[in-house]
């Protein structure tokens, strides 16, 4: 038999398929159940502590500004 344009069973184009297939599965960092979620930033964090009421507003906004300014 001659296998010509063909790797290890299949065809190269379906390597290169599950190759972007994979790569989107695994690094691609949407907010899709199942998978991976962006870390909070300092602000994000920031604003869930003001949220949850462990900071009043005055301490919010003296290290709001502090990030801001770095």
């Amino acid at each position: 038999m001659h296998y010509e344009n063909y790797y290890w069973g299949m065809n190269f184009i379906w390597w290169i398929i599950w190759v972007v297939l994979l790569f989107w599965i695994f690094a691609v960092p949407y907010n899709i159940p199942g998978q991976r979620n962006l870390k909070d930033g300092p602000l994000d964090i920031l604003k869930k502590r003001y949220a949850s009421g462990k900071i009043d507003i005055k301490e919010f906004n003296e290290k709001k500004e502090i990030l801001e300014q770095a």
